[in-house]
């Protein structure tokens, strides 16, 4: 939303975020990167000429295409660090004309992404604090249709981390479009298969909404069955796989009170289709794990060159009164298997998404244990070549 401040010359820090729809850090950041050119009031004071801002919204609406190719980078570069910086805790109260921390340079050996070492460091943890918008945000509004949608930012934290710009991300449950939503924010290519056409016309109605008009020509939407359509994309092609598959059939069981109350109240979906070829609708979970697993995850490594990675986003959940380990059993259905031979999928970690967020219900009370899940795991494998025994 644009800010009218009337009849002011001068703008502060904050006015100016105000001004532009960003944060103030974002601000501090295109200042570095002599985007943004303030100036000093006689008492030491940095201010923003409304001038300058208004030619800086106007290039980036109607300027040439270099002009236009380097405000992306640097905007793309501005939201970068922005992203790792909140997720991280290192926004600063700042007062005007102070500067932020360096966060360094990209070492030259960094063949992975852009981040620098400072950057870096924090994207290791173990855990991560899932991160959205919240369901009052204008942009959580097509997202909020789809029965189980999962946090863009979160997916961009992966893709920052795993990919360089103008890489190609893959995602072949694509639902509304999260995935690629996070691909277009920073300049990634995102492909993304989708079964349902409802949710795959949500999805590129979503990129043009909420990141841009004519954003969504620049990536491939596929509505098709993934089954059938991973088969198509050539092997050693993509450069990073990231997906939250359905948990099988849990959409399907007897609404709870949170479904009720959160979802039939709202009349919002409450499973993702009646296709019988959405893996959602198998009955039997070990046919589901092994459609998932041969057929869509194996195809995604072939698919994926060397050495690059996949992160599966996935949750335990309950089965009437049994406990599914959901995401140990896609360890130990993926870990060393094989592919073509030549590679195989070698577990790189496994981080826990907090989810602080979610409500407590008194499920059991007061008969027996049954747990809140209130995490979901970041499974990452990555695709590495076979090593050949030495001979003794």
């Amino acid at each position: 939303m644009t800010i009218v401040i009337k009849d002011k010359e001068l703008l502060t820090t904050q006015e100016t975020a105000n001004y532009l729809g960003v944060s103030k850090s974002t601000v501090y950041r295109m200042v570095k990167n002599e985007i943004l050119k303030p100036i000093k009031t006689p008492g030491g004071q940095r201010r923003f000429e409304v001038k300058e801002l208004e030619n800086y919204k106007d290039l980036s609406r109607k300027g040439n295409n270099e002009d236009k190719r380097n405000i992306k980078k640097k905007e793309t570069e501005q939201l970068q660090i922005k992203v790792l910086d909140d997720n991280n805790g290192n926004e600063k109260n700042q007062e005007d004309g102070e500067s932020q921390e360096d966060v360094g340079t990209v070492d030259p050996r960094n063949k992975l992404n852009n981040l620098t070492g400072k950057q870096w460091m924090p994207e290791t943890k173990s855990f991560w604090y899932q991160k959205g918008l919240g369901s009052k945000h204008p942009h959580a509004k097509i997202e909020r249709q789809h029965p189980a949608p999962f946090s863009f930012q979160d997916i961009a934290r992966l893709i920052l981390f795993f990919t360089k710009e103008n890489e190609i991300v893959l995602d072949p449950f694509s639902g509304v479009g999260s995935t690629i939503k996070a691909c277009a924010m920073h300049n990634r290519e995102g492909i993304g298969i989708e079964l349902s056409q409802r949710w795959n016309d949500l999805a590129i109605e979503r990129i043009e909404f909420e990141v841009g008009e004519g954003e969504s020509q620049k990536h491939t939407f596929i509505n098709g069955d993934s089954t059938i359509e991973l088969k198509k994309i050539e092997d050693d092609s993509i450069d990073f796989m990231v997906t939250s598959p359905p948990y099988w059939s849990i959409l399907n069981k007897k609404a709870d009170h949170k479904v009720k109350n959160e979802r039939l109240k709202n009349n919002l979906a409450t499973n993702y289709s009646d296709d019988e070829k959405d893996l959602g609708n198998i009955s039997d979970y070990q046919d589901f794990l092994t459609i998932l697993v041969d057929n869509i995850f194996m195809e995604c490594a072939r698919a994926l060159k060397p050495s690059k990675y996949m992160s599966l986003v996935v949750s335990d959940f309950r089965n009437q009164s049994e406990f599914i380990s959901f995401h140990s059993d896609l360890i130990q259905a993926m870990n060393k298997r094989k592919i073509n031979n030549k590679y195989e999928l070698s577990l790189q970690g496994v981080k826990v998404l907090l989810q602080n967020h979610k409500s407590l219900l008194p499920y059991g009370y007061p008969f027996a244990y049954v747990e809140n899940i209130h995490h979901q795991y970041i499974v990452i494998f990555r695709k590495t070549e076979i090593k050949k025994k030495k001979k003794r």
